[in-house]
């Protein structure tokens, strides 16, 4: 990532920030809602990043009866994260939807929780892949290492049994491949919380912590 650009996103951002990441395969639980109202009951500091959810189903499904090629495709699931976010933001006024590095020490200095729109900010870094195999899960821990995040939480629909490294999640295609490099270039502390972690997970934010299951990566 270009030194100004970081520079930028660090700039008025003394708070210690964690990176949330809101699986897209949540979307049409009831734990969507209940996870979301944590969040807004905890406030952070922290960033909101959503998966794509349906809407990325829906490109997938378009991109194999069009064949448009996969530069396209990033570009419209860039957009289905921003469909799926725009929906997250409208759970409670705690959400301000955030497209630029401004808007979103903007929303935290305002003491709001920014739910990121990542195209414009994505399809500016040359160094993110235009492939599948770059997906929200990668796309956050990017945003970590961007914005110098000292946590980033993967919030899944399934549990994983402990312990499990970044790589073990590639692997069983938990996560894509491309994320135990992003996850490593971050240096944030990475943890994944699933359905288990949804009853304490206020509390344990509450008190400084983290749901869930911390993640070995490289």
């Amino acid at each position: 990532m270009p030194r100004p650009f970081r520079a930028m996103l660090r700039k008025g951002s003394a708070l210690q920030v964690t990176i949330v990441k809101l699986g897209g395969s949540l979307a049409h639980t009831p734990q969507c809602a209940a996870w979301l109202d944590v969040l807004a009951a905890w406030g952070g500091p922290l960033i909101l990043v959503p998966g794509g959810g349906p809407f990325a189903d829906g490109v997938r499904a378009a991109q194999a009866a069009m064949r448009f090629d996969d530069a396209a495709a990033h570009r419209m699931a860039l957009l289905a994260m921003e469909q799926f976010g725009i929906a997250l933001a409208a759970h409670a006024k705690a959400f301000v939807l955030a497209d630029s590095c401004e808007k979103l020490n903007s929303a935290l200095r305002a003491g709001k929780i920014p739910v990121w729109l990542p195209a414009r900010m994505v399809l500016a870094a040359p160094e993110v892949p235009e492939a599948w195999d770059m997906t929200s899960d990668s796309l956050a821990a990017w945003l970590a290492a961007a914005y110098g995040a000292h946590r980033l939480l993967l919030i899944k629909s399934r549990d994983m049994a402990a312990p499990v490294s970044a790589q073990d999640l590639a692997a069983k295609n938990n996560v894509d491949p491309q994320f135990p490099r992003f996850a490593a270039r971050s240096h944030a502390e990475v943890w994944l919380a699933g359905p288990a972690s949804l009853g304490g997970a206020l509390r344990i934010l509450q008190c400084g912590g983290m749901p869930g299951t911390k993640l070995a990566v490289p």
